[in-house]
């Protein structure tokens, strides 16, 4: 069994990745880090992770864990990374987002070319159940050449952005961004928090692959409803059509139409949300097993897809379509701030 563990105890995602050991079958949870002793002992005591630490790099030092999962805000991501790196950690799992803006964005890339470290970016959505079986639907060709995307979620592009960009790339895995248009509004998710997922409000944008594939991509309130609630987490939602039909995902719900016939159910999202990080967390242990195993989700990869958003930030505030990928202006949280506010 893999030596795993959690830095970042504090806020709620990290019960998830606790809860999902019950499922994981080449790991086991051994050591806990976080900077509040008082939460540090609760969330240990509740799921009798005896190995605790307020600094983190201790942790690496004295347990030498396999894989680490990282639940902080992403202003750390690339200082945990590094020092991940430097203790010989093989194997990192990070919460999104993966970067803030273009200069972290960019000294995760230059990092990134050197790290013996295998990184992946928690998107447990790729993993669910349902997600797998649409997902290989559409890799069968079952529905035909896929001719567009759509893809939407109720937060902004920080919360749940990365999230849908990921959903796009999972079923069309050979695409390569080629260029984007994007528009924006609002400031409340700009607005500095401890959290430091920082976007704007609303955003839709228009993605052109080189293949001539199209995919669209709405995050923020304007987004299509998909459950009957004022709660803005719950509305992420994947659709892909083709020439002889199309599949369709929410959070709630599956559809699959093929030649005018049309199949469709229901899910519990927190039961789907369980199985897919246990299997995405078993699928990074695999890559640390054999080289050959790239994990779907890998650092490389989701560097593409928030190069994308910053694409979408360069188009907004230029007001036109933008090569990807793109080189980020300095400063774009501040631009936007300024922006938007006009």
């Amino acid at each position: 069994m893999f030596k795993c563990a959690i830095i970042g105890v504090s806020g709620g995602r990290a019960r998830g990745l606790a809860e999902a050991y019950q499922h994981i079958e080449k790991g086991t949870l051994a050591a806990i880090s976080t900077r509040n002793e008082e939460n540090l002992n609760a969330f240990g005591n509740e799921f009798g992770v005896d190995r605790r630490y307020t600094d983190y790099r201790e942790m690496f030092a004295k347990e030498k864990p396999d894989l680490v999962h990282v639940n902080t805000p992403p202003d750390v991501r690339l200082e945990i990374f590094e020092a991940a790196e430097k203790a010989g950690v093989p194997a990192v799992l990070v919460e999104k987002p993966l970067a803030i803006q273009g200069e972290d964005w960019r000294a995760i890339k230059n990092f990134s070319a050197t790290s013996k470290t295998k990184i992946a970016i928690n998107h447990q959505l790729h993993f669910h159940p349902r997600r797998q079986q649409l997902q290989q639907i559409v890799r069968d060709g079952k529905i035909g050449e896929i001719r567009f995307i759509e893809a939407s979620c109720g937060m902004n592009l920080a919360y749940q952005g990365t999230h849908a960009l990921q959903a796009v790339g999972a079923f069309h895995p050979e695409g390569i961004p080629a260029r984007v248009m994007g528009q924006l509004s609002g400031t409340d998710g700009l607005a500095d928090t401890p959290k430091k997922h920082f976007a704007p409000d609303q955003c839709t944008a228009a993605i052109a692959f080189a293949d001539g594939l199209r995919a669209q991509l709405v995050a923020g309130p304007f987004a299509p409803r998909t459950k009957d609630t004022d709660l803005t987490h719950v509305h992420k939602r994947i659709a892909v059509y083709g020439t002889r039909g199309y599949v369709q995902w929410t959070m709630w719900s599956w559809e699959v139409g093929i030649d005018g016939h049309i199949e469709q159910g229901t899910h519990a999202y927190p039961d789907e949300d369980i199985l897919g990080q246990a299997a995405m967390t078993d699928a990074l242990l695999e890559w640390v097993e054999d080289d050959k195993k790239v994990h779907p989700l890998n650092l490389d990869t989701a560097l593409i897809d928030f190069n994308i958003i910053l694409g979408i930030y360069a188009s907004a505030l230029e007001r036109r379509p933008v090569d990807l990928p793109c080189e980020p202006a300095e400063d774009l949280i501040a631009t936007l701030q300024n922006a938007l506010r006009k």
